[in-house]
């Protein structure tokens, strides 16, 4: 759980210690004046909190931290397991490691996604450059660690081919110097070479439960 500490007073949860830092150092505004446009901003928070964050897990679970479990001893392998308090994370873990991102909570990852970044597009499309028009917000913030796993695993792509607007959202997001110090320059070469070898490994399967996706369901939305 991440944790901020401010004047002694603690702020749990990142959604939350956004807007604590937004209202109590607001320039630049990061979050809309406008009480429509701020409900707005907090649809793309509350998908991140409720099926994003869930989601990178299981996905980087299939493509990095599998194979590490594998190479384990099976005795540390199940020890690490049993230290998951959650039985419910326990669960899910235990499901991906055993079928990678072909398990259900694989599938739920992927389709979580799916939603974000058809509703993504659809808003771009519609207003632009940013999620909300022409400012960047907590929205954008939100969902830019979020893909940014993605596009260093090599996955980026299943979701985002043919989605145009998406393509230019995150290339002036990668060139936000914002970006750059509290997020990329925070990776280190080991992780991204780490990331870059494995997650290419699993990119046919996602693709294709893309591709499922698209054929059985209606146009997402958040």
């Amino acid at each position: 759980m991440i944790t901020l500490v401010h004047d002694g007073k603690p702020i749990i949860e990142s959604t939350l210690i956004c807007e604590y830092l937004d209202d109590t150092f607001p320039e630049p505004r990061l979050m809309p004046t406008d009480p429509w446009q701020r409900a707005l901003m907090r649809v793309w928070t509350k998908a991140v909190d409720e099926g994003l964050h869930e989601g990178i897990t299981e996905i980087s679970f299939s493509a990095v931290f599998r194979e590490r479990m594998k190479n384990m001893p099976a005795e540390l392998r199940e020890s690490r397991f049993r230290n998951i308090g959650d039985p419910r994370r326990r669960d899910r873990f235990k499901s991906t490691f055993e079928l990678g991102v072909q398990s259900p909570f694989g599938l739920y990852a992927v389709a979580a996604y799916e939603r974000a970044f058809g509703a993504l597009e659809a808003a771009l499309a519609e207003g632009g450059p940013w999620i909300l028009g022409g400012q960047a917000t907590l929205a954008d913030i939100a969902l830019m660690p979020y893909v940014a796993r993605l596009d260093y695993l090599g996955l980026l792509e299943a979701w985002t081919e043919n989605r145009p607007h998406i393509g230019d959202w995150w290339a002036q997001t990668q060139e936000w110097p914002s970006f750059k110090r509290g997020l990329r320059e925070r990776v280190s070469e080991d992780e991204f070479a780490e990331m870059r070898t494995h997650g290419p490994k699993i990119r046919t399967e996602v693709a294709a439960l893309v591709a499922g996706l698209r054929h059985a369901e209606h146009p997402p939305t958040i």
